[in-house]
């Protein structure tokens, strides 16, 4: 079964975690960046952001490099402190609709071969061997897989336990989340979360596909570099926050389509009645209801479109899924959309937007009509991986979202 292991974190000091700690580099605008590296010191994006604070490109290795470089500066500063002794980490996130409670550990980068941990979506092997020379390039990892677990009292119990503690750490960001953060450091209880985790039958990869993968291939390849490989070495893990499946958020990606003012109205909904039951809803927000359900913002109208089951086979986990129906239906058979990730045509907005938003880029213009989607389950999710398959581009919009440098696994 899955094995999770504690591990001696490099964290920020309790005075600084706010500052150092971010969110995912990706996830900051060009604005925001500036104003972070300008501004705060001790962000964690000053290690990450080389090219960027340099207004230049910089060669892979040479990035590298200066990472692995201004993150010893960091340590040296004493902006970072590490666990003497090896723990699991207890990460709670408070947004304004959600709290998000699990655990930081090391999960095994050979369950990830044997397939106890499981995964939804393709890997591109570029991306593995970049992200595999960055990890080994730098020799740290900052920003955990999200992986879920089935809910487990056990667990649960302990979770509970904590949180009637002092966190080490409990500090809020401009993004109105709330943080708090303890240390496992019982030998009783970090027993109890390795056994009861050994229980499950797999963990479920909710975010981080690519690091995960590259993780993994790094260990194989570092394993088999090492004449005195024992299994015990810290790069035959990674460093994952495992969450129960009952509090992952999956929000839907919607579709917006450029490029048909040209479609008759009529002639289109003549098309899409073949397979849908076509309501009217006027012109006000409207989004789908249950599984199965479109809506269809195009002219100036909004659509409720849900489907004919009997003209649908559900023939396997996939055709089961509302963007795999809607690209079998609609997007390819009526639009000629074909590829979903280049295609000029086609674009995505995830489900946490405002409802008014996919309205709003039709009525100027941006866009000539919007499919919203009702979001994929967990089981759905789940039924996808077990089978071995992989959903379409742009099936979920996965919460939480993680912070980089909260905590520092060393290879």
């Amino acid at each position: 079964m899955p094995k999770v292991i504690p591990f001696k974190a490099v964290r920020p000091v309790r005075d600084k975690v706010a500052l150092v700690s971010s969110r995912s580099y990706d996830n900051y605008s060009h604005a925001e960046l500036g104003a972070q590296l300008s501004f705060n010191p001790y962000s964690f994006l000053h290690i990450i952001a080389q090219s960027f604070a340099s207004q230049e490109e910089i060669p892979a290795q040479e990035r590298f490099k200066r990472i692995a470089a201004t993150y010893q500066d960091f340590k040296n500063q004493d902006y970072f402190i590490q666990d003497e002794s090896p723990c699991f980490y207890i990460h709670q996130i408070t947004n304004e609709d959600s709290t998000f409670c699990g655990i930081i550990g090391g999960t095994a980068a050979q369950d990830y071969f044997d397939e106890k941990i499981k995964k939804h979506e393709k890997t591109l092997a570029k991306r593995e061997q970049l992200f595999e020379r960055y990890l080994r390039g730098v020799g740290f990892n900052a920003e955990p897989v999200l992986l879920t677990y089935q809910d487990d009292n056990s667990i649960d119990i302990i979770l509970k336990k904590y949180k009637k503690t002092r966190p080490e750490y409990e500090f809020a960001t401009m993004k109105k989340q709330v943080h708090n953060f303890w240390i496992v450091t019982d030998e009783q209880d970090i027993r109890t979360i390795q056994k009861s985790f050994e229980k499950q039958e797999a963990f479920y990869i909710a975010d981080g596909h690519h690091r995960s993968a590259s993780a993994a291939l790094l260990a194989k390849d570092l394993a088999s570099e090492n004449p005195k490989h024992d299994g015990s070495e810290n790069y035959n893990f990674f460093m994952s926050y495992l969450i129960p499946e009952s509090q992952v958020k999956l929000y839907e990606f919607n579709r917006l389509l450029k490029g048909f003012k040209h479609i008759d109205k009529k002639e289109f909904l003549a098309q899409l009645e073949m397979y849908f039951t076509v309501t009217s809803k006027g012109n006000s927000n409207y989004k789908p209801q249950e599984k199965h359900e479109f809506s269809l913002y195009f002219k100036e109208e909004v659509y409720s479109l849900k489907l004919k089951q009997e003209k649908y086979s559900f023939d396997s986990p996939l055709k089961d899924l509302d963007v795999q129906i809607l690209y079998d239906l609609v997007l390819k058979p009526l639009l000629g959309i074909e590829d979903l990730r280049h295609d000029k045509r086609i674009a995505y907005a995830h489900g946490k937007q405002h409802d008014y938003h996919l309205k709003q880029l039709i009525d100027t213009e941006v866009y000539d009509m919007a499919f919203g989607l009702f979001p994929v389950t967990i089981d759905q999710l789940k039924r996808i991986a077990d089978a071995k398959l992989t959903m379409p581009p742009k099936s979920t919009y996965i919460k939480p979202k993680l912070r980089s440098g909260l905590t520092v696994y060393e290879f």
